[in-house]
């Protein structure tokens, strides 16, 4: 069975105006699979500052993600697991702790955007679900 990690770039279309990509990032939410601390923070912050959302909506939007996703903890094994990815496959250090998260958490899908799409990281199939039809 394929365990997916979302990255944050998917999950804020949630609150978008795109409703193409919104109800992508729902079918993908409502399938379950595993985030980090790392993309709770990520769409908090980008929640209020890009979309300037009350923070009724991102609190209730943090809960929604918590209660369908597993939350894969931010540890010393991650950032350190992180930092190697970063510089092996030359990604930003942020992207490098989400892809060592998706690591330690098992899963062997990455559902992001800003990443190449079909490229396989430590296991892990990079693909945009934007992009896949």
């Amino acid at each position: 069975m394929t365990s997916a990690f979302l990255d944050t770039n998917v999950l804020l279309y949630l609150l978008s105006g795109d409703a193409a990509k919104a109800d992508t990032a729902e079918a993908l939410l409502a399938k379950g699979g595993t985030i980090s601390v790392q993309v709770l923070n990520e769409f908090a912050h980008v929640a209020r500052r890009k979309f300037r959302a009350p923070w009724t909506t991102v609190v209730d939007s943090l809960a929604a993600l918590k209660a369908n996703l597993e939350v894969q903890p931010v540890t010393v094994e991650t950032h350190n697991l992180g930092l190697q990815i970063a510089e092996r496959y030359v990604l930003s250090v942020f992207d490098g702790q989400l892809l060592a998260a998706a690591t330690l958490a098992s899963c062997d899908q990455f559902y992001s955007e800003d990443m190449q799409h079909g490229q396989v990281i430590d296991g892990l199939t990079i693909t945009n679900p934007f992009a896949v039809h």
